[in-house]
C-alpha cells in the first residue's frame, strides 16, 4: 500500500504526516476530523498496551477541536489524567503549527461479563450488502469525503438519514490498526450525512465530537442513524446511533455552530 492509499503516515514515535486524503470538506486544504478521530484512539491504544496488558476498554472518547489543522506535520502526545486499575482517564493532544490543535480525553473501564443483563439496544440497520453506494461528493467536495464507500439505507430527509460507511484507505500507512480506531475514524462524517441545509447557503461545522460506547465494535463497516437538529439562536446537534455489522454499540454527539455563508 502506498503512503497516498493511507490517511497519515508516521515519522516517529509521536509524529504523523496527513496525506491529501484527509482533505476536508469545509475547506479543502484543511484536514477533515474524522480520521484525526480514529488516530487519537490508535494514539491512545498505543499508550496503554505500552504498559502491558490491563484489561480495560474505552468507554467514552471526548475531542474538543480547538481551531483548524492544516495539512502539515503534527504530534500527538498521551498522558494519563486520572490513574486507576479499574478506572483511568487518559488525555491526547493533537499539536499542529506550534499550538494545541486538538485536545480529546478517553476513559478506559475494566471489561466484565455482562452478557446476562445486557439490554436496550436499538434494534440492528439494514445490512450494507445489497444497498447501493451514494456518492457524498454531490454534496461535500475533498479527499476525505471522496474516500467513502457509503451506502444508504431508504431516503433521507433533511436533517434525517441512515446510512453505512466504510474506507479501503488505512488511517496508518503500513501500520496495523484495531477495529475501533479505524471505525471511530469515520464516526464525523455523520454531520455531512442528514443535512438539513446545503453547505453552499449554510455553515454547520461542529466543535466537538463524544462517542460513548456500550460495547467494543469490529469489522469494517460503520452504521450511521443520525438526527440533525438547528436552534433558534445558533446553535445545533447531530446526534447518531452506532452501528456494525453485530448491531447498535453506541452513541455520538456533535455539537455545531450554525450561522449563514457569506461568501
Amino acid at each position: 500500500m502506498s503512503h497516498e492509499d493511507a490517511y497519515f503516515v508516521r515519522l516517529d514515535e509521536h509524529r504523523y504526516r496527513p496525506t491529501p486524503l484527509t482533505g476536508g470538506a469545509w475547506s479543502v486544504t484543511e484536514q477533515h476530523i474524522s480520521p484525526m478521530n480514529g488516530l487519537v484512539v490508535h494514539a491512545v491504544e498505543r499508550f496503554a498496551a505500552a504498559r502491558g496488558g490491563d484489561g480495560l476498554a474505552v468507554s467514552r472518547i471526548s475531542v474538543d477541536i480547538l481551531g483548524v489543522l492544516d495539512l502539515d506535520p503534527f504530534d500527538i502526545a498521551v498522558e494519563v489524567v486520572r490513574p486507576g486499575r479499574t478506572i483511568e482517564l487518559l488525555e491526547a493532544v493533537v499539536t499542529s503549527g506550534g499550538r494545541p490543535a486538538v485536545r480529546a480525553r478517553v476513559w478506559r473501564t475494566t471489561a466484565q461479563d455482562t452478557a446476562a443483563v445486557a439490554g436496550g439496544q436499538d434494534e440492528p440497520l439494514p445490512g450494507p450488502d445489497g444497498l447501493k453506494p451514494w456518492s457524498m461528493t454531490d454534496t461535500w467536495p475533498g479527499a476525505y469525503v471522496a474516500s467513502l464507500d457509503v451506502r444508504r439505507i431508504g431516503t433521507p430527509e433533511p436533517g434525517r438519514a441512515r446510512a453505512w460507511g466504510s474506507t479501503a484507505a488505512a488511517l496508518v500507512a503500513g501500520e496495523p490498526v484495531s477495529d475501533l480506531a479505524r471505525l471511530i475514524g469515520l464516526v464525523d462524517t455523520a454531520n455531512g450525512l442528514a443535512v438539513r441545509r446545503p453547505p453552499e447557503e449554510w455553515l454547520f461545522p461542529n466543535v466537538d465530537l463524544t462517542i460513548h460506547l456500550f460495547r467494543t465494535p469490529s469489522g469494517p463497516w460503520l452504521g450511521l442513524d443520525t438526527s440533525v437538529v438547528f436552534g433558534p439562536g445558533g446553535l445545533g446537534v447531530t446526534s447518531s446511533a452506532l452501528h456494525d455489522a453485530d448491531g447498535h454499540f453506541g452513541h455520538a454527539h456533535q455539537a455545531l455552530t450554525l450561522r449563514p455563508r457569506k461568501d
